[in-house]
């Protein structure tokens, strides 16, 4: 059984930095930031790299979270991020896969655009985790 939802709905972060979901599926998301200057800056007037990663993070786990059994949850492990153009302005899209699920560790792939512009691309491991009463089983 599929996780409901409005499960993703709470996240205050994401709220913050205006992230939006804008496809979730099961292995597969595509989330977006408009540049807001005010918000998103670093001071060399560009997107911060910790925007970018949010994005990726957020992306995979929007992805991964369809896949999980009912009570399951998932904790980033790793990401490791390859940062390729400064985003000065324009809409951030993170389009994230599922690469590979197994039992307990989940493979993702994050490729952020503005426009048809390679910018970043990411690749996260996940910990897939049982609820109390199954992991101690």
């Amino acid at each position: 059984m599929t996780p409901s939802p409005r499960a993703l709905m709470f996240h205050p972060f994401a709220e913050t930095i205006q992230l939006r979901i804008d496809e979730q599926g099961p292995g597969h998301s595509i989330c977006s930031i408009e540049i807001a200057p005010d918000l998103h800056y670093n001071p060399h007037r560009v997107t911060h790299g910790a925007v970018l990663y949010a994005l990726a993070d957020t992306g995979m786990g929007v992805a991964l979270y369809p896949t999980l059994e009912e009570g399951e949850t998932c904790a980033t492990i790793e990401i490791k991020i390859s940062y390729f153009r400064p985003v000065p302005s324009g809409i951030i899209r993170c389009t994230t896969v599922l690469l590979n699920r197994g039992r307990t560790i989940a493979n993702l792939d994050s490729r952020l655009h503005v426009d048809d512009k390679l910018i970043a691309q990411a690749n996260g491991n996940y910990a897939i985790l049982k609820p109390r009463a199954q992991a101690a089983s």
